[in-house]
């Protein structure tokens, strides 16, 4: 299994749409670590810890995001597995 890691912020109409609940629920589904908050400035933030091809999942998804959300842009930001996760949070 290749670990991959993927900090995201996706922009749009992405808050009081349940984005942070379908990305927490999706993310158990995946066995992803990590979490998912929401930001002042209106974006919801990300950081998915797991196998590549789930963490590819889960960015994709954030591309789309649930019924309610308009996203706009993601912001992807690839690196190293820290292993320093252990389930997924929503904050």
């Amino acid at each position: 299994m290749t670990e991959s890691r993927a900090h995201v912020f996706i922009s749009g109409d992405v808050q009081e749409v349940h984005f942070r609940d379908n990305t927490h629920e999706t993310a158990r589904a995946h066995d992803i670590e990590g979490w998912v908050r929401n930001l002042d400035d209106g974006r919801v933030e990300a950081l998915f810890e797991g196998d590549r091809e789930d963490v590819e999942t889960m960015t994709e998804w954030c591309k789309r995001g649930p019924v309610k959300a308009d996203v706009t842009d993601v912001e992807i930001e690839m690196g190293k597995p820290q292993g320093d996760l252990e389930d997924f949070e929503k904050h």
